[in-house]
């Protein structure tokens, strides 16, 4: 198994769908020449022409409607877009339009377009670049979306996306790119909808997204010699893999959502009400705990910036909390 890069795996995954597929090509802002805004496209226009990977003028809404017209025609697109906070831009083309034109034409048309875009914070980018707005899509019904946390989770949930025939809302953190792990150099995909156990425990169940993923895996081996925590990574929040959590919970009793996104109104409360309506509820020893962003614009400043998000000590303080009286008891 070789190691790759977060970036690279990525450019892996993107090389891979356009020399196999002639329908899929590339658009976006700097994916050119430059390589995108985080190098993920670096060398694709040099090798496959300005065809296939097209820069575009800084217009989000309307490379995106390209994108979707382009899809229905039968062409496999892949936009870029340089931040998270710029899908604001392009809403109306992926909710009124992506999201809802297979069900409105009754299946005659399908939209197999694939959105990637960098989010998150750690990088001092402020607050209209460093925004986890991933719940606003995963409401709206006729998208999919995905959010991987290592190299190879990022090529095989990239390369399964691509073959995707629905609109995909990929979401790459920031703070991922220079992350390192094994890729196999042959071509996988990871189907969409399958969560992955990170960690097996049987003390705690933490269910991180993206870059709380690393974090909760770090967490997870401070408190090693007390709590053993199972560390579970959904990979896709739409579909969701509710029967993994579910399993686990029922192991394990006791149960940590931890996500960057803002708390009010964020995906962790939808995996607590999931659980909460399950058969698994009754097995629970004690009420479910959700870490989130604070609800305030995302600070410039680093130190401001690690208050506003969870990090690897809230998440230990956390553990110990919920664990304490069993600790207690054993003593």
């Amino acid at each position: 198994m070789r190691e790759r890069t977060y970036r690279e795996a990525l450019n892996e995954a993107l090389a891979e769908a356009l020399s196999t597929d002639e329908r899929v090509y590339l658009i976006g802002e700097d994916i050119g020449v430059y390589g995108g805004g985080f190098g993920v496209t670096q060398g694709l226009q040099a090798k496959y022409g300005k065809k296939r990977v097209r820069d575009t003028p800084i217009s989000e809404s309307a490379l995106t409607g390209v994108a979707v017209g382009s899809a229905m025609t039968g062409l496999r697109p892949i936009v870029e877009l340089q931040f998270s906070d710029f899908i604001t831009i392009a809403m109306d083309q992926l909710v009124n339009q992506a999201a809802k034109i297979h069900y409105m034409s009754g299946g005659q048309s399908n939209v197999p377009l694939v959105l990637r875009t960098a989010a998150g914070s750690g990088t001092g980018a402020g607050a209209q670049h460093s925004q986890s707005l991933e719940n606003w899509l995963v409401h709206i019904p006729g998208l999919k979306v995905v959010q991987p946390a290592t190299p190879y989770d990022a090529k095989g949930l990239l390369k399964a996306a691509i073959a995707d025939d629905n609109p995909v809302i990929f979401y790459e953190h920031k703070l991922c790119y220079q992350e390192t792990g094994d890729v196999p150099e042959e071509s996988y995909q990871i189907p969409l909808g399958v969560a992955d156990i990170k960690r097996k425990g049987a003390d705690v169940t933490v269910i991180a997204t993206s870059i709380m993923v690393q974090k909760a895996l770090e967490a997870a081996e401070i408190v090693a010699g007390a709590i053993s925590v199972e560390v579970i990574d959904p990979r896709t929040l739409v579909p969701l893999d509710m029967n993994t959590i579910l399993t686990s919970v029922a192991k394990t009793g006791r149960v940590l959502v931890v996500t960057e996104a803002v708390k009010r109104g964020g995906f962790g409360g939808e995996i607590v009400a999931q659980i909460a309506e399950s058969h698994v509820a009754t097995a629970l020893k004690l009420p479910i705990c959700r870490l989130g962003g604070e609800a305030v614009p995302m600070p410039v400043a680093l130190e401001l910036e690690r208050l506003a998000i969870p990090q690897v000590e809230t998440i230990v303080a956390c553990l110990r909390q919920m664990c304490q009286k069993d600790s207690e008891e054993k003593k």
